[in-house]
């Protein structure tokens, strides 16, 4: 009797193992919420909604009469869910075109846009959801916002991605076209026009991409290699790359600090200056030492964290100060 129970739980458990599995198979391939989250890349998101709202709130101090109460409330809404759909279907097209791009890297080889958790119709459908409510939201409140939505989803998605990231050194300077566009429309969603300290925005976040992407480039260089992107890193190698970063870096700091003048008197307090200032040397600090170090793939991180502090309290910094000279 023992070794026939002992046979019939053995049997068992073989038998019941395979359906378990199964199960556990059918209910990992389901699309989560999550799923559509990630695939819209949150972080990319997270950091230019923080422009947008820094290009939307200067331009909303400096109205000669700007809203208030209820209308500033969903025109803010308004440009900061449209702006952020809008990056999102540029970002979920561009996990469509790279998804076997993606499935050569360590990082992103677990997308669902790679394994097949989502099929490609349901991305582009997704994408293109996204790309239509955003594009109406930014409508609603002028065509220029709508454009330049459109001009940077084109730019980004279909120019950068399919094209130039596939066949050019500089396909970093190329997407920082478009990326550089959040707080340029921010700001044109309350002014509905472009003015100098719109452009001047529109510069800060331009030259502060590359050195930001480098940074990864360095860290993962051998797996772009291996993906088969011709990134400055891979076909350059980190010296020259480490050189065009600080070129960059050091043409952004004077930037930043000449932005207050595109506001005139009364904007923005020395406190901001400072701020620029200050950031804007350990920046540097920070690129110089990469010609010193013994260890690429720590400094790149390095600077890929820092570069995200930098560009968070630069921004921060610029509405708070801002706020507080609109009170005084």
């Amino acid at each position: 009797m023992q070794f026939w129970g002992r046979r019939l739980f053995l049997e068992n458990s073989r038998v019941s193992a395979p359906i378990s599995e199964t199960k556990y198979i059918k209910a990992s391939n389901r699309v989560s919420v999550y799923d559509f989250i990630k695939l819209a890349k949150p972080g990319i998101i997270v950091s230019n909604s923080i422009a947008a709202f820094g290009g939307f709130w200067i331009a909303f101090v400096g109205s000669e009469k700007p809203l208030t109460g209820l209308a500033f409330f969903m025109t803010m809404i308004t440009a900061m869910l449209g702006t952020a759909f809008v990056m999102a279907s540029g970002t979920v097209y561009n996990n469509y075109f790279d998804r076997h791009m993606d499935a050569k890297m360590e990082r992103t080889r677990s997308r669902a846009s790679v394994t097949g958790k989502m099929p490609p119709a349901l991305i582009l459908t997704y994408g293109s959801v996204l790309g239509i409510a955003g594009l109406a939201m930014l409508y609603s409140l002028n065509p220029l916002t709508a454009i330049l939505g459109l001009a940077a989803f084109i730019f980004y998605a279909i120019i950068y991605t399919v094209w130039v990231k596939r066949a050019s050194v500089w396909s970093t300077f190329v997407g920082s076209f478009p990326g550089a566009a959040p707080p340029l429309m921010g700001y044109c969603a309350i002014t509905g026009e472009i003015s100098v300290t719109a452009v001047m925005l529109y510069a800060i976040m331009f030259l502060w991409q590359p050195p930001h992407f480098w940074a990864i480039g360095i860290r993962r260089k051998e797996e772009y290699r291996a993906a088969g992107v011709p990134l400055l890193p891979v076909v350059k190698g980190n010296h020259v790359t480490k050189v065009k970063m600080i070129q960059y870096i050091a043409v952004l700091v004077p930037v930043t600090l000449l932005f207050p003048f595109s506001l005139g008197t009364g904007h923005i307090s020395p406190f901001y200056f400072l701020t620029a200032l200050v950031l804007g040397g350990i920046w540097i600090k920070k690129s110089m030492q990469g010609f010193k170090t013994d260890d690429d793939v720590k400094w790149a991180k390095d600077m890929f964290v820092y570069s995200l502090i930098y560009f968070c309290l630069l921004f921060f910094v610029m509405m708070i100060d801002s706020f507080v000279m609109l009170l005084i």
